[in-house]
């Protein structure tokens, strides 16, 4: 049997594996070359009967194994063969898979001929496929680009790092592979599961768990402090390769340690490798909601320190990957990129996995579909509260809400440009659009505080030459807007928060007790931001190597106290120029 790797490979789009093996595209005809050692090949007068199978327990049941002869052309629709060439002792055949069979590693027999093992992937080029995607810069960018750009640092300044995906390097393709085995729906169901990697929303479920240890044989183990003792700090990745392959050859132990971006750039490394069209996403100003709310909530005291711990925070930024599929088993609408995020934090029908859920769905505010759609419509669009605790024991809702979801980013087709792509996750804010969606998924607390704006209205600006490593200005415009005059109490406090929310020391206050403002006026109050002050805070809490990667965040508290008034709802602006990264 020869099989011409090189030439299939080339015509699979599968050659930068390496041509030592055959490895094809599901849905797209193959050729291999039967040497007859007895006899020619006569049309109509030689018989020879054909079995695939793949997993360790193939049926036809499953679909994970298929019986069939030659026929006079190819069928794409499901598995087929046919001859190619004139009679003879040299026999070429063309053979063909359906666009819906499992991936993975397959054996072909050829009657008493011969054995071929071949692998066999997903294909985006394949109208038949439902990863089909119908543009070649895209398939260049999202299945064949082996280098990329993650964003991170924060919305104001985001931060482009080079990663190197790496997905046809050496040996790379055996271990995703060998993810896809070691997954625990495998090691319970074999045959069920090798049935199920017909389904791009199956693996990529699978994919969403395995890159994570949480809960399964994964490939990272998560660290989110500044002690890396015993591993590597998530900083120093520099791709996917290296991970991939200690994962491989260290037994299938957790490599240590990595962050939301690695969680994210491994899981595109190996969903580019099976075939599925991926791409990385960076969210800026990241609602993590841990109780299904959607809504973030922080209790500080009168002088904004807080007094309740809560595992809903709001990162600087959180990354996840999207992949390309249809989705049958939604409602048509649905097709198209979907959220898969990798990096454990809630757990998803008892596992530490999220996705795949349509970018429509998060859009449109339809909660109840699959998967996660909830925990990432919050993500992107949670409310952030903020309420006192005051000294007599009563609580006050003092700041309205915070936008999450700015700026979501992802490399852009072709180029090094970063591609804004917020409009396929949200409407603008207040478009009647943006009304509706928030209605489907009840979450009438926004709409009812965007109806609400009496009240005192603070707007938080830094100066236009701020820069990293230097002082700089921070402004709070306070407007009445009540037919009242109002004495207020005006508090700034600023601390050092690492990127996915957790805090750090003070790293300055000012309290300005007496602030009037009659009916209608505004007032400018000023903040200076030191750098002599915020460094050494910085030093106190983090690794220098983290500097980089660590946002003081001036989030200005703010707090107005009516002295003679009953405390009132503030509608403030403050995400859209407090949040600096720092050296």
């Amino acid at each position: 049997v020869l099989n011409y790797c090189e030439f299939n490979n080339t015509d699979h789009r599968t050659e930068l594996n390496g041509v030592e093996r055959l490895i094809v595209r599901r849905g797209q005809p193959f050729t291999i070359n039967l040497h007859l050692r007895s006899g020619v090949y006569q049309p109509g007068g030689s018989a020879l009967n054909l079995t695939v199978e793949t997993g360790p327990q193939p049926s036809d049941q499953y679909g994970t194994q298929a019986s069939f002869g030659l026929t006079d052309q190819i069928d794409t629709s499901r598995w087929s063969a046919a001859v190619t060439s004139p009679p003879g002792n040299m026999v070429s055949l063309s053979i063909c898979s359906p666009p819906d069979a499992p991936i993975g590693r397959w054996r072909l027999t050829l009657g008493q001929v011969g054995r071929v093992d071949f692998v066999l992937l997903y294909n985006p080029w394949c109208t038949g496929d439902v990863v089909y995607m119908d543009s070649e810069d895209k398939l260049r960018e999202y299945i064949l680009a082996q280098d990329g750009i993650i964003y991170r640092g924060g919305w104001k300044y985001p931060i482009p790092t080079p990663w190197n995906y790496g997905q046809f390097e050496d040996g790379i393709l055996n271990v995703c592979l060998r993810i896809l085995d070691m997954n625990p729906k495998c090691l319970r169901n074999p045959g069920k599961d090798a049935s199920g990697r017909r389904n791009p929303i199956y693996v990529s479920r699978v994919l969403s768990a395995m890159v994570n240890c949480n809960d399964d044989k994964g490939l990272l183990l998560g660290r989110w402090t500044d002690d890396y003792d015993g591993g590597v700090s998530p900083l120093s990745w520099k791709g996917s390769v290296e991970i991939l392959r200690n994962w491989d050859t260290n037994a299938c132990q957790p490599v240590r340690f990595g962050q939301c971006w690695v969680f994210a750039a491994v899981a595109c490394s190996v969903s580019r490798a099976l075939g599925i069209p991926c791409r990385l996403v960076t969210n800026y100003n990241s609602a993590h909601d841990t109780n299904s709310n959607l809504v973030i909530e922080r209790y500080v005291d009168e002088n904004g320190q807080l007094v309740q711990k809560s595992r809903d925070m709001i990162w600087n930024y959180h990354c996840w990957v999207e992949n390309w599929m249809t989705r049958p088993d939604l409602k048509p609408g649905f097709d198209g990129w979907q959220v898969m995020d990798p990096t454990p934090q809630e757990k998803s029908e008892g596992v530490y996995c999220c996705g795949p859920i349509p970018l429509k769905a998060i859009k449109e505010g339809e909660l109840t579909y699959k998967y996660d759609a909830p925990f990432v419509f919050a993500e992107v669009n949670a409310d952030v509260h903020t309420f006192m605790k005051r000294k007599d024991g009563s609580t006050k809702n003092i700041i309205s809400s915070v936008n999450v979801g700015l700026k979501i980013s992802t490399k852009s087709v072709g180029s090094d440009r970063r591609e804004d792509i917020t409009h396929l996750y949200k409407y603008p804010e207040g478009s009647d659009e943006e009304r509706e969606a928030f209605t489907k998924a009840n979450h009438q607390n926004k709409l009812l505080q965007q109806q609400d704006n009496a009240g005192l209205l603070i707007v938080i600006k830094v100066s236009a030459e701020m820069r990293k490593g230097c002082d700089f200005d921070v402004f709070a415009v306070i407007t009445n807007n009540t037919p009242n005059e109002k004495k207020c109490r005006l508090v700034f406090g600023s601390r050092a928060v690492s990127y996915n929310g957790i805090l750090g020391e003070n790293c300055g206050f000012k309290d300005l007790l007496n602030v009037q403002l009659a009916p209608g006026e505004g007032q400018l109050a000023l903040y200076n931001g030191k750098f002599c002050v915020y460094m050494q805070c910085l030093r106190k809490v983090f690794r220098p190597l983290d500097f980089f990667h660590m946002l003081l965040v001036y989030s200005f508290i703010l707090k107005l106290i009516a002295l003679f008034f009953p405390l009132i709802n503030l509608h403030a602006i403050p995400h859209n120029d407090k949040a600096k990264t720092c050296f």
